[in-house]
């Protein structure tokens, strides 16, 4: 019983932590400590696992939109100063990298945000991404609660939501998976501060994705999220059975040493 017990407990361990081949991680990027890139090499795009990621960069004024990528910790300084920030002040699971994506509208040279697969291999074209984790900016979550000079602080009816839409080899998918960043409607008062998983696979196979932003105060509300490792493995909830056989076989574990 005493050998079993640890290979038990191993096989639980394993079968709740998997990852997928070519997740887009950003921590395949180099980047100093407390920095971010934000496309002023003028190299219009970045690859991460075997995606593409497009980024304009407009040199007259120092301005960015698309895709940019940041190990930034600041979750408390406001403001646009601070766009490169998540609120999580981290990666997944406190991983260095993270990207950050921003719709400048009109303004922008690569928006709304987006990006394509088949980077590395040339063969993951149309194929079913998994999906990704999301939360939102410093910039974004502070500009919400709080309020500044153009938004007002969210209150009962407001929302803010990014909705991904597939690329496909003939247009785009007929459905988009919808994300609420913040849903103060019906009585709700959520504003997302976590890495929380969004599914994907009801797109089908697709060749890229789009990042759109919408909401009650749309115009005002900084158009920014914050997308770590795409194409992971979707986290599988242990039931809570699974998680009572754990402790029992560790408790039987520390019994059966005591009475060696």
């Amino acid at each position: 019983m005493r050998k079993a017990i640890p290979f038990i407990l191993g096989f639980l361990l394993l079968s709740v932590s998997f990852a997928s081949a070519d997740v887009v991680s950003f921590d395949d990027l180099s980047l100093a400590s407390g920095s971010y890139w934000n496309g002023s090499d003028e190299s219009t795009m970045f690859m991460s696992g075997d995606a593409v990621l497009m980024n304009g960069y407009n040199t007259n004024y120092g301005s960015w939109d698309g895709w940019s990528y940041s190990n930034m910790t600041d979750t408390t300084t406001a403001g646009w100063g601070n766009q490169f920030s998540a609120v999580t002040g981290s990666g997944v699971n406190g991983s260095a990298n993270y990207g950050v994506a921003y719709d400048a509208g009109q303004y922008g040279g690569a928006s709304p945000a987006n990006l394509s697969f088949g980077a590395v291999t040339g063969n993951d074209y149309n194929t079913t991404i998994s999906g990704a984790y999301f939360t939102n900016t410093t910039f974004a979550y502070l500009s919400m609660k709080d309020g500044d000079g153009y938004v007002n602080a969210f209150a009962d009816g407001d929302w803010q939501m990014v909705s991904v839409k597939g690329i496909t080899e003939g247009g785009y998918t007929s459905n988009s998976v919808d994300f609420y960043l913040a849903d103060f409607r019906d009585g709700k008062n959520d504003l997302v501060n976590e890495w929380t998983w969004v599914d994907f696979t009801s797109l089908g196979d697709v060749v890229g994705l789009e990042f759109a932003f919408s909401g009650s105060q749309v115009g005002n509300v900084p158009k920014y999220v914050a997308m770590d490792d795409l194409n992971a493995a979707a986290p599988v909830p242990v039931p809570a059975a699974v998680w009572l056989l754990g402790s029992g076989l560790v408790g039987l574990l520390g019994a059966s040493r005591r009475n060696v």
